[in-house]
């Protein structure tokens, strides 16, 4: 048929695969139920119009080998429910009924609510599978999977979701492929459409023409799927409205400090460090490194390679803290589950990042299927891609949490130069001054020097001070640290006097 030969004639290899799996799920569907027993919801949308030209090649496909007629010589038989709405766009209705008409849908019109409608549909009619055309950004994607039942409350019936893994750009790349009709709305800048109370052209598509007059370019162009939802905003407030791209597309949000100290927290996730049965590099080593730049670390913490133990850590110090660090857990394998964690804590779903799954397509090539697909999930709408041209992948950043895929000191080493480099540039971090560390070692014992370091640590609030011993009998190591060498002298100076003479060395470190 038409839609198989354009899909087969393509040589966007990641279309044809995205094709196939969808026409799977459409073939397992009608092997499990009888046609009279499956639905489709069709709303006139680019997601269901997909949906419509996939059911028919993956239906005429099914019964290719069976005794039927052809596809131009009998109607659809699977039953198509239309939700109509006062609220809907005119061109959606108009599309709707003229894609009936061309293509003989047997449509049954619901003009009550989603739940109601498909109540009262239900028990009219024997259907069992309902075919939605729901991706994995949508608001009703959560917890779906390709068949998933109803949710309690809810009339029982099998949702069934051939498209739950395309992004925006398939749907597009194969709406132009299969050089099928789609709704005229679409050609005016309109890249997600609900209803005429709270959609607007996506303003990231506004160009000037010849005249100075403002104009929309057609959906297809959108360059960031991500921002598919930005014209939505109408629905939030004037501000928002006026800058998608900072509701949408997770800018920096650090807080101004006016000049006071920045305040980072480092999560490590990974049952391996939690276990001993790896030792932990990375920890000291961005410590040192925050140090180095003026921020201090407000605490560290290992967590479980489990998605609700992230997301209670992420949730818990991204708002005590101007910037939190995460590494660890980040992959195909079954344990690597950071960014659904860090999706939970912010409120949002994984959806998937067409940019970011190029560079993963670059980066595995013929293997970047299945797991390293999923490995392109990122939590929709707060993720930003930090690229630098000396990393094999961009760092991910989702407002003022940053993930970064180091998994040994070297690789942290270089992710942290590139980063650095990137706030000097952008202004991404904060770049202060670095704290000055100095240590000095005392011979007495900790019950001589507990008064002395008590007195210290009140006379210079804004020296850090810690102690610790390598051994119960071995010498007191004391580490100075803040932002003002002369009071970090200051500060020794006054501990010397305070303690015995001849007890207080420095070291150089």
């Amino acid at each position: 048929m038409d839609i198989d030969a354009a899909i087969r004639g393509s040589d966007d290899r990641r279309l044809k695969t995205k094709y196939d799996n969808a026409i799977y799920v459409i073939r397992r569907t009608l092997a499990l139920y009888s046609t009279e027993e499956i639905a489709f919801s069709f709303n006139g949308g680019k997601d269901s119009t997909v949906l419509l030209h996939l059911l028919r090649a993956g239906y005429f496909l099914h019964n290719a080998n069976k005794s039927c007629p052809k596809e131009d010589e009998a109607d659809f038989p699977i039953r198509t429910i239309y939700f109509e709405s006062s609220s809907v766009f005119a061109e959606i209705n108009s599309f709707t009924y003229e894609t009936a008409k061309i293509y003989g849908l047997k449509v049954d019109v619901i003009q009550t609510d989603f739940k109601s409608g498909l109540e009262s549909l239900i028990e009219e009619k024997p259907i069992r599978a309902i075919l939605l055309g729901v991706r994995i950004g949508d608001p009703t994607a959560v917890g779906q999977e390709q068949f998933s039942p109803s949710s309690p409350g809810w009339p029982p019936f099998m949702r069934v979701n051939p498209i739950l893994d395309w992004s925006y750009r398939d749907v597009w790349a194969f709406l132009l492929t299969c050089k099928v009709p789609y709704c005229s709305l679409y050609d005016q800048g309109y890249t997600s459409i609900g209803s005429v109370h709270d959609t607007v052209p996506n303003s990231l598509l506004c160009v000037n023409d010849l005249n100075g007059s403002e104009m929309f370019r057609p959906a297809y162009l959108l360059s960031d799927g991500r921002l598919e939802r930005a014209g939505r905003l109408k629905k939030f407030s004037s501000q928002a409205h006026s800058n998608p791209q900072a509701v949408s597309n997770g800018t920096n949000i650090t807080r101004s400090t006016n000049g006071s100290t920045l305040t980072a927290s480092v999560i490590a996730v990974g049952d391996e460090i939690l276990s001993g049965t790896v030792e932990d590099y990375l920890l000291p080593a961005l410590c040192r490194n925050l140090h180095s730049v003026g921020w201090l670390v407000s605490g560290t913490l290992v967590v479980r390679n489990d998605i609700d133990s992230v997301a209670e850590e992420v949730e818990r110090q991204k708002s005590s803290n101007d910037m939190v660090f995460l590494y660890g857990g980040i992959g195909p394998l079954h344990s690597d589950i950071t960014l659904a964690g860090v999706a939970k804590a912010f409120g949002v779903r994984l959806a998937p990042d067409e940019e970011f799954e190029e560079y993963l397509r670059h980066l595995f090539g013929d293997k970047c299927t299945h797991d390293q697909n999923e490995m392109a999930l990122l939590p929709e709408g707060i993720t930003e891609l930090l690229h630098h041209e000396r990393l094999h992948l961009p760092l991910i950043k989702c407002q003022n949490v940053i993930i970064l895929t180091a998994t040994n000191a070297d690789e942290l080493s270089q992710q942290w130069l590139c980063l650095i480099e990137l706030s000097e540039s952008t202004g991404l971090l904060e770049l202060k001054e670095p704290f000055v560390v100095k240590e000095v070692t005392a011979t007495t014992s900790d019950v001589e020097a507990a008064q002395p370091l008590s007195k210290l640590y009140l006379d210079f609030p804004d020296v850090f001070i810690v102690c610790h011993r390598k051994s119960r009998a071995g010498v007191l190591f004391i580490s100075l640290k803040g932002k003002d060498e002369a009071r970090v002298d200051l500060a020794i100076q006054a501990l010397r006097n305070k303690l015995p003479p001849g007890s207080l060395v420095e070291k150089s470190i």
